[in-house]
């Protein structure tokens, strides 16, 4: 009787658990350990130990497989008979269809020394690209002021971006000459390379390293360009900053960005927007904030005094006995919706300054005015303060 194949999972150098990622990772390892061109002197022993860990990779990544193995072991792959067909002590599986694809447990060994060895399965055909390609999309970061944020502005930028060359008009050639069909790839672009291994011949294509892939060849280079048919330019784009805007916010310029190949439309231009800190106000929405000083006089008795909006100063009405923190409301001096109509509210905090370096006659009449008040009418927080202080020490 055979001997008893190893546990997938110890083939594959993995516990139980193990996801598919690290399944996949360490095939992969696996995979350039054992391929046959690294191991000249033991090829049939590489070739042995590829068969052991492709069967046990392709059970253990198909999530049925893996649970009839896990409940059943091997035996849930021995076909009714267990009988021992494939080799290596793995009953029930075509060898053939792992190595040579057709819909079997792995599509194609090939596929893998593609993916180590540069190339990919000849079954898997790579066809050029020759039709019209779009351009690429741009970025452009705009710093903009905050009063340039809340009313809009039309502005002008400078776009730095690539450009179809006018002396060649975009082949890369020079004048009086064409791009010719690559010699190396004959004009496809790709150029195939063949590999014998045990398991059989292996063709694997690849973008030709002459033409890049593009399956032309430019002999005689234009000399504006250089051959790249290309050039950097900077171009100036009129913007319209409508208002309302906030950081974040993004303006599309419609084929604004670089330009096609074979005829494609331009990319577009995304323009993102960020707003300078202002020194006096702050914005939340469409909401306007700043802080405003007061003299302990303008707070006690009320007054009138300038207040800065971002369409310039206002005359504020402080209320008599405002303290310092009191937040009065400026309605409709906020931003300007960024869609639609109307606008926000602009909210004043007042801050209430303690008078410094008194004179002797100041602190008299400070003094006096302490001593003559009545403090529970004067200062109604103070009382409510200390009667609350009171409640809690007393049993």
């Amino acid at each position: 009787m055979a001997d008893q194949p190893r546990d997938l999972y110890e083939i594959l150098g993995v516990n139980k658990n193990a996801t598919d990622d690290e399944l996949k990772k360490a095939y992969k390892k696996l995979a350039k350990k054992y391929h046959p061109d690294l191991n000249p002197d033991d090829k049939k022993g590489a070739e042995e130990k590829m068969k052991e860990v492709n069967v046990a990779y392709n059970i253990l990544k198909d999530p049925q497989k893996r649970a009839q193995y896990d409940q059943f072991g091997y035996a849930a792959f021995q076909g009714g008979g267990g009988g021992n067909s494939g080799g290596a002590g793995f009953g029930g599986f075509d060898f053939g269809d792992i190595f040579n694809g057709g819909g079997g447990a792995f599509d194609g060994f090939a596929d893998i020394f593609g993916e180590f060895f540069g190339g990919g399965s000849s079954r898997r055909s790579r066809k050029q690209n020759t039709g019209p390609e779009r351009g690429a999309d741009l970025r452009y970061d705009l710093n903009i002021n905050f009063e340039d944020a809340a009313f809009g502005k039309e502005m002008t930028i400078k776009v730095p971006k690539m450009e179809e060359c006018e002396e060649c008009h975009g082949t890369g050639a020079a004048k009086g000459s064409t791009p010719e069909n690559c010699p190396d790839c004959h004009g496809t672009g790709m150029r195939q390379t063949v590999t014998r291994t045990p398991f059989g011949t292996i063709a694997n294509s690849r973008p030709c390293e002459r033409c890049h892939g593009t399956g032309k060849f430019i002999k005689n280079p234009c000399s504006h360009c250089h051959g790249e048919g290309k050039v950097r330019v900077e171009r100036d784009v009129k913007l319209n900053i409508p208002k309302g805007v906030d950081t974040g916010n993004r303006l599309r310029i419609a084929n604004g960005g670089q330009p096609g190949v074979r005829g494609g439309a331009n990319g577009d231009l995304y323009v993102y927007i960020r707003v300078k800190q202002h020194p006096i106000f702050e914005r939340e929405g469409v909401n306007v904030y700043c802080e405003i000083p007061i003299t302990f006089v303008q707070a006690s008795l009320g007054a009138t005094v300038q207040a800065p909006t971002i369409d310039g100063k206002i005359e504020l009405k402080i209320p008599e006995g405002t303290q310092s923190g009191t937040i009065l409301k400026v309605k409709g001096k906020g931003i300007p919706q960024l869609r639609g109509e109307g606008r926000g509210d602009e909210f004043v905090k007042v801050k209430v300054l303690t008078p410094q370096n008194l004179t002797k006659h100041q602190r008299e009449l400070l003094q006096e005015f302490e001593n003559g008040g009545n403090d529970s009418k004067n200062h109604p927080e103070k009382k409510t303060f200390f009667d609350k202080v009171k409640e809690l020490f007393t049993d």
